[in-house]
């Protein structure tokens, strides 16, 4: 793929690079860069993870070797279950993450549990602890733990093991949502100071939920892969989608990020008494006539609702 290419695809739906001449430098650096990102595996895989599933393959596609970290004892800490509970849902991740694109060939799964005890990373959380203050263990955990009103020690060390992780899996480009922004800067931050390389960090937004409102777990205000067709459809029509509101949308937020990166082009049917169906190439074409109240809610949920099915479908075949 050409250079150029390759960083507008890496760029596409980003929120934040940093740093983008150090990305640019990675492309442009021959070899094959290795680019990372973890997932505590705490329940159902939802639009949240897709969102960063959508951007590995973007990175696969440009060149880049994929490692997934299954972060098994994170999920621990974070009080996500026993750890037998979370490594049975690991493997259930696994195998979601290769059924929405990821190519088992060219991606690198890995237990967090399989390196985290050894020896040397102990030692180098240790070391990280010794330089972390415990406010600033504190932040980085503030968007992603559960309960930092009475935080328990083991969340403390989560930021420290994260970033060690990024040390110890020889990763480039570390992957996230903008919730993770500060446990990357620490990573940043701390790593060289033992030796290791600061990683670019590319981080994706936090997405609308259905209802309009941030995305929750808690709040079931999201579309999850072991949706079948029937439940899907019924929250998207039941979704938040004022008409002519393209900037909090949660309905043009799944075309734009879930939708357009996996299809060439888009289809919305429509009755011809109401106009035909309606073909676009590009997010920002779609959004100008929804705007424009050429394009009415109804129909614009048809159509998230069929697209979002098609790419879920082989996910529920590989659950069953």
């Amino acid at each position: 793929m050409d250079k150029d290419e390759a960083m507008r695809l890496i760029l596409r739906n980003t929120q934040e690079v940093v740093r983008e001449d150090e990305l640019k430098a990675l492309i442009e650096g021959g070899g094959t860069p290795r680019a990372y990102t973890g997932y505590e595996p705490s329940g159902k895989i939802h639009m949240g993870h897709m969102l960063t599933v959508n951007k590995l393959l973007d990175l696969q596609r440009a060149g880049f070797k994929i490692v997934v970290l299954l972060a098994d004892l994170h999920g621990y800490l974070n009080e996500k279950g026993s750890l037998e509970e979370v490594q049975k849902i690991a493997q259930m991740n696994k195998e979601a993450f290769i059924a929405l694109g990821l190519d088992p060939d060219k991606t690198e799964f890995v237990n967090g549990s399989s390196f985290q005890l050894e020896e040397d990373y102990m030692l180098n959380i240790l070391k990280l602890a010794r330089d972390t203050t415990l406010n600033r263990a504190k932040r980085s955990m503030d968007e992603v733990s559960r309960s930092m009103e009475n935080p328990k020690v083991s969340q403390m060390i989560y930021p420290l093991m994260q970033a060690m992780d990024i040390a110890r899996l020889n990763v480039d480009l570390a992957v996230g949502g903008i919730d993770q922004r500060k446990i990357h800067m620490l990573a940043r931050e701390n790593l060289p100071r033992l030796g290791y390389k600061a990683p670019v960090c590319l981080h994706t937004p936090i997405l609308l939920g259905l209802d309009g409102e941030k995305m929750s777990s808690s709040q079931g205000n999201y579309i999850s892969v072991d949706d079948d067709a029937n439940a899907i459809k019924k929250k998207i029509n039941g979704a938040f989608c004022p008409a002519k509101d393209v900037e909090n949308n949660p309905i043009l937020e799944i075309f734009r990020y879930h939708i357009f990166p996996r299809f060439d082009d888009v289809t919305i049917q429509r009755p011809e008494k109401y106009g035909g169906d309606l073909y676009f190439e590009k997010i920002d074409l779609l959004s100008e006539e929804f705007k424009e109240g050429k394009l009415h809610p109804m129909d614009l949920k048809n159509a998230a609702s069929d697209y979002l099915n098609r790419i879920i479908e082989p996910v529920r075949l590989k659950l069953r």
